[in-house]
C-alpha cells in the first residue's frame, strides 16, 4: 500500500522535480559514503573559539578506535616555508626547529591522555597540526589537521605623508607643528591577522572618518587639537590598538625652523654634518699616517764610513789576499 502511494505521487511530481530530487538523494549518499571511509582513527582536539597572541593553547591528540595504540603516537607541526612535516616530541633531528621556531613547546603523556601544550602562542606558532601513529605506516596513519589561527595586532603607526618619505621614520611624535595654511595628511597603519577598520576622530568632536587616512586641508587655528586613530579587529572586536596625535597650528610669523618638517630638517642636517666631520677626520688621519711613511726611506747605518779589504788591518786574517771589497 506504502509502495502504490509513492508510486502515486511520483507520478503526480513534474518530471524535472522528479530528477532534481534523484540527483540530490544520489548526492547525498555519495557525500555520507565518502564520510563514513574518511574517518580517521586519530583526532585532534583543540579550542573552538579565536584564538589570541600570548595565549596558552592545549591539543589533545584522542584515539577513536582501539586499534591504536596511544603510546606510540606523536605530534607533528606543517612548516609554512619548508612544506614539510616536523616532529614535536623529544628528537634531536628535530631539536633545533623546535627551539628556534615553536620555543616552549610541551608534549606531555599522563593518565593514557597525549598532550600538546603552547604556554605562549604567536603568529608563527600559527598552523596545521596533526598526530600520527609510528607503528602504522599506511597513509591513514595520521589525523586530519587541526589548524590554529592566531589573532594579533601591533601597535600603531602614524605618519604624515607628502613632506618626504623620511618623516615616515619620526612616527614616534606624538605632537605634530605645522604652519598656518599647510595641508596635512595622515596616515595610520598597523600589522595585524587581519586587514582591520581604520577610524579618525577628534577630542571634544563628534565626527569620525571611517579612514586610514586624515586629510585637513589650509589648517587654522580650529584645527588645533588632539586627533586618535582607532584600528579595530574584524573578527575579534575586543581586539582594538588607539594612537593619538597632537596637532598645533603655528602663527602666521613663526619661524621656519619651529615646525616639525623644519626640526626634522635641521636634525637631518646636523646628523649629516656630524657624519661628514667624522668621515673628513678620519680620511685626514690617515694621509698623514701614510706621508709619514712613505717620507721616512731606508735605514741609513753611519757607523760604516768605508769599504773593509782582507788584506786591511780592519780585516779579519785570512791565509789568501784579496784586494776587492767585502761590501
Amino acid at each position: 500500500m506504502q509502495t502504490f502511494i509513492l508510486t502515486v505521487v511520483f507520478q503526480t511530481l513534474p518530471t524535472e522535480t522528479i530528477i532534481r530530487m534523484r540527483a540530490y538523494f544520489l548526492l547525498g549518499t555519495v557525500i555520507l559514503a565518502f564520510l563514513q571511509c574518511g574517518t580517521a582513527s586519530l583526532v585532534v582536539k583543540g579550542p573552538t573559539g579565536p584564538v589570541m597572541e600570548g595565549e596558552e593553547v592545549t591539543l589533545e591528540c584522542v584515539v577513536s578506535e582501539s586499534e591504536f595504540n596511544l603510546s606510540s603516537v606523536h605530534f607533528e607541526k606543517l612548516s609554512k616555508h619548508m612544506q614539510r612535516w616536523y616532529r614535536l616530541d623529544v628528537d634531536q633531528y628535530n631539536y633545533l626547529y623546535r627551539r628556534c621556531f615553536l620555543y616552549d613547546v610541551e608534549v606531555t603523556r599522563e593518565n593514557g591522555r597525549l598532550l600538546l601544550t603552547l604556554p605562549r602562542v604567536h603568529a608563527w606558532t600559527a598552523g596545521p597540526y596533526r598526530c600520527v601513529s609510528d607503528n602504522d605506516t599506511s597513509p591513514d596513519n595520521s589525523s586530519t589537521p587541526f589548524t590554529i589561527s592566531v589573532h594579533y595586532m601591533r601597535d600603531l603607526s602614524v605618519y604624515r605623508s607628502g613632506v618626504g618619505s623620511f618623516s615616515r621614520y619620526f612616527s614616534s611624535m606624538q605632537d605634530l607643528r605645522v604652519p598656518l595654511g599647510d595641508d596635512v595628511e595622515l596616515n595610520c597603519s598597523t600589522s595585524s591577522s587581519e586587514t582591520p577598520e581604520y577610524f579618525w576622530s577628534k577630542e571634544g568632536e563628534d565626527w569620525i572618518v571611517p579612514n586610514s587616512m586624515l586629510r585637513l586641508e589650509k589648517v587654522r587655528d580650529m584645527d588645533s587639537g588632539r586627533y586618535t586613530c582607532t584600528a579595530q579587529h574584524p573578527s575579534v572586536k575586543s581586539l582594538v590598538k588607539r594612537r593619538t596625535v597632537s596637532i598645533t597650528v603655528l602663527p602666521e610669523d613663526a619661524a621656519w625652523y619651529e615646525s616639525t618638517s623644519g626640526r626634522i630638517i635641521l636634525m637631518s642636517a646636523a646628523a649629516g654634518m656630524a657624519l661628514f666631520v667624522i668621515v673628513l677626520t678620519i680620511t685626514v688621519f690617515l694621509c698623514r699616517r701614510a706621508k709619514q711613511r712613505k717620507c721616512k726611506g731606508p735605514i741609513d747605518d753611519h757607523s760604516q764610513k768605508k769599504p773593509i779589504y782582507r788584506n786591511s788591518v780592519e780585516s779579519l786574517p785570512s791565509t789568501t789576499g784579496d784586494n776587492e771589497p767585502l761590501v
